[in-house]
C-alpha cells in the first residue's frame, strides 16, 4: 500500500503547498469560484489536446491547455472593471458553465468521451508517473519564487480588490496573479481533476480562517489539512476500492465539518 501511494501522496504535497496559498488570495478577494472557473477552462484546452492526439500528461498537451487558461486569465482581468455594475462573480460563473459545456459538446462524439469527462472530473492521482512529478514540483518552485519575491504586492491587490481606487494601480498584478494561477490549475487538473483542484485551493483557506487571524498560521494551518486528507483520502480509496479523488474530497469535506463543530464547541 505504501508503495502504490508514494507518488500520489507526493503529488498531491506538491500541489497542496501552492494551492493552499493561493487559495487564501481567492479566498480574501471574494471570488471564490475563479479557481473552478479556471480549471474548467483548463480542462477545455486538455479536452482540445486530447482530440487532437496528443499524449496526456506531456509538454504538448500542456501547453494547449495553458493557452486556454491564460486566455481565462486575460478574460478575469479586463472585465473586472468599476464602470460597469455586473459583478465579476457573475463573469466568472458564466465563463464556468460554457467552458463546462464546450467541453460536453467536444466529447459528444469521442469513443472515449465520458471517461475522459471523469477522469477530468476527479483526476487520476494514483496513476501519477515520477516524471510527471517531477515536472509540477518544478513549476510549482518556479512559481512559488515568482509568488514569494512579490508577496507584498500580491497581497496589496488581494486586499485592496474590493477598491475601486485601487484597481488601476494593481491590474498588473491582477493580472500576474491569475497567470500564475493559470500555471498551477493547468498541472493540476491533469493529475488531481476540477473537483480537488477546488478543494485544495478554498477548503484549507476557509478552515484556517476559521482559527487564526494571521496569513502564516493560516497557510500552516492548511497545509496540514491537506496532508491529513490526502492520507485519509487515499487510504479509504484503497482500503474500500473507491475512487481516489472523490475520496480526497469527501474527506476534505468531512473534516471541514468537523472542524466547524469544534470551533462552534469553542466559542460556546
Amino acid at each position: 500500500m505504501i508503495e502504490l501511494l508514494f507518488w500520489p501522496f507526493m503529488a498531491a504535497l506538491v500541489i497542496s503547498t501552492i494551492h493552499v496559498y493561493l487559495g487564501l488570495h481567492v479566498v480574501t478577494r471574494g471570488v471564490i469560484f475563479v479557481d473552478l472557473a479556471l480549471a474548467q477552462v483548463a480542462a477545455v484546452g486538455a479536452t482540445v489536446a486530447f482530440l487532437l492526439g496528443l499524449e496526456p500528461g506531456g509538454i504538448p498537451a500542456y501547453l494547449t491547455a495553458l493557452a486556454f487558461t491564460l486566455l481565462g486569465a486575460v478574460l478575469f482581468t479586463l472585465t473586472r472593471d468599476r464602470k460597469t455594475h455586473i459583478p465579476q462573480e457573475a463573469i466568472i460563473g458564466i465563463t464556468y458553465v460554457v467552458a463546462a459545456a464546450v467541453m460536453i459538446l467536444l466529447l459528444s462524439k469521442a469513443p472515449e468521451g465520458g471517461e475522459h469527462i471523469t477522469t477530468l472530473m476527479v483526476g487520476s492521482i494514483l496513476f501519477v508517473t515520477p516524471k510527471l512529478v517531477g515536472f509540477t514540483m518544478a513549476l510549482y518552485l518556479v512559481i512559488g519564487v515568482i509568488l514569494y519575491l512579490f508577496r507584498e504586492n500580491f497581497l496589496a491587490a488581494s486586499r485592496l480588490y474590493q477598491d475601486p481606487e485601487a484597481m488601476d494601480r494593481y491590474r498588473w498584478w491582477d493580472f500576474l496573479f491569475y497567470a500564475t494561477f493559470g500555471f498551477v490549475v493547468t498541472s493540476a487538473v491533469q493529475i488531481v481533476g476540477i473537483l480537488l483542484v477546488f478543494s485544495y485551493l478554498i477548503i484549507p483557506a476557509v478552515a484556517g480562517m476559521m482559527f487564526y487571524q494571521t496569513w502564516r498560521a493560516r497557510l500552516i494551518f492548511g497545509w496540514i489539512l491537506s496532508i491529513a486528507a490526502n492520507l485519509l483520502g487515499m487510504a479509504a480509496s484503497i482500503w474500500l476500492d473507491i475512487p481516489t479523488g472523490a475520496s480526497i474530497v469527501a474527506t476534505f469535506g468531512m473534516l471541514l465539518v468537523l472542524l466547524a463543530v469544534a470551533r462552534s464547541a469553542l466559542t460556546t
